[in-house]
């Protein structure tokens, strides 16, 4: 190790240096693609249905589910629910996934279908509260409150969205289980019920 480095400083101080540089130019620029691709790929439905046996049922879930069909014919993917769209976020959220990694290959507390259905609430609750807490941002992506059409929405529906933006409610809290089964347990309404609205 300490020859490759002396013969590294041994260039560097050279003629060699511009070779050095370039190469050093060269492997990070090669590193940052492919760390970019895997990101993208990451992000594809088809590395969430692949991944592990949680995320096959989970996409059997969506199939037919509002976010996989309807009248607009727009799609919704996992990663457009389940990662946020800015980079700095995105790239955080993936490091954050190292723990559904940790408890599938490591403590295998979810690694069976009867495992993860035994911690399904507690799996949704620390989505819900995820997006309690930055304002269901992953929803408001597309979903955005200037382009939603008064005109469309039932009578019901107006009522409930300005009751909802009067008392500093965000979409999770009424808008939830809308592409996976509902776990057992008090839904997000119930469980922020308690704490201060934020507006």
């Amino acid at each position: 190790m300490f020859k490759v480095l002396r013969k590294i400083r041994a260039w560097g101080a050279g003629p060699g240096s511009l070779l050095v540089l370039v190469a050093g130019l060269a492997i990070g620029a090669l590193a940052f693609a492919a760390i970019g691709s895997f990101m993208v790929y990451a992000n594809s439905e088809a590395f969430c249905a692949s991944a592990c046996h949680e995320m096959k049922q989970l996409q059997k879930e969506h199939k037919g589910s509002v976010h996989d069909v309807n009248r607009s014919g727009v799609r919704a993917t996992c990663n457009d629910c389940h990662v946020p769209h800015e980079y700095v976020p995105n790239y955080l959220a993936k490091l954050g996934l190292w723990s559904d990694v940790w408890g599938h290959f490591v403590t295998r507390s979810i690694d069976t279908p009867e495992k993860f259905e035994a911690k399904r609430f507690e799996l949704a609750r620390r989505v819900w509260v995820y997006m309690k807490q930055n304002d269901s941002r992953e929803c408001r992506h597309c979903h955005t409150t200037a382009k939603m059409d008064p005109d469309k929405q039932t009578e019901k529906a107006l009522k409930r969205h300005e009751k909802g933006r009067l008392e500093g409610l965000t979409c999770i809290e009424c808008h939830f289980a809308m592409s996976h089964q509902e776990p057992d347990g008090p839904g997000p309404q119930e469980m922020f019920a308690k704490e201060p609205a934020r507006h």
